[in-house]
């Protein structure tokens, strides 16, 4: 059985429990998905399905990537992901997943996406430095400070905290909370936030640390 799905971040909005308790929800359209390729081991070295998911233009894509899609024959997909499976007799190229075939309110899941880009910024919003007073003229109040050390060893270690590009990065979140799976209009709602902006394509999976 395939242990996840791929969808896009709506938004958030809160919802309300039976008993009174208001709950913040991120709603992820997802899927459906087409599986496009299946996978095993006597020809990949592995079991798993190739499944894409939200269509897009025929001209923009390149004819290697067309020619992928017409075996299929429905269309162009914009994000293309592996899942692996145990079973890849279970599924047919051009089968649809859906999310109720997937999950079911109350599953442990771990979302996986791009977080927000924020540019190049410096070390106090990027790692929470604490920076320098800010009165009496100490003239140091948003800087680094020292980044290495004297004659040994005469450069700065890699790894050093710094300033730089911040966020757009892949980003997994684990253990959230599939509140509601509402097919009807391809619905999950996870409790609390996911990563990345609203519109981005993010994937679902079953949780690894999730109690069996």
């Amino acid at each position: 059985m395939i242990n996840g799905i791929l969808g896009k971040k709506l938004g958030m909005t809160q919802v309300f429990a039976i008993d009174g308790r208001r709950i913040p929800v991120t709603v992820v359209e997802a899927g459906p998905c087409v599986v496009l390729q299946k996978k095993t081991v006597e020809s990949d070295g592995y079991n798993a399905i190739q499944v894409g998911y939200g269509m897009k233009k025929t001209h923009r894509v390149n004819k290697p990537e067309m020619g992928h899609f017409k075996k299929v024959g429905k269309g162009a997909f914009g994000s293309l992901r592996e899942f692996r499976v145990e079973n890849v007799d279970e599924y047919n190229v051009g089968d649809e997943i859906t999310c109720q075939s997937v999950f079911a309110a109350g599953d442990i899941v771990d979302v996986t996406g791009t977080s927000k880009g924020k540019g190049f910024q410096g070390v106090i919003k990027r790692w929470n430095f604490a920076g320098g007073r800010a009165t009496h003229g100490s003239m140091f109040h948003r800087a680094p400070g020292s980044i290495g050390a004297s004659a040994w060893p005469s450069r700065v270690f890699k790894g050093k905290r710094m300033a730089g590009q911040m966020g757009n990065k892949q980003v997994t979140t684990q253990n959230l909370v599939i509140v509601d799976v509402r097919p009807e209009k391809n619905l999950i709602l996870v409790k609390g936030a996911i990563p990345g902006p609203k519109n981005a394509v993010v994937m679902i999976r079953k949780g690894v640390k999730a109690k069996k």
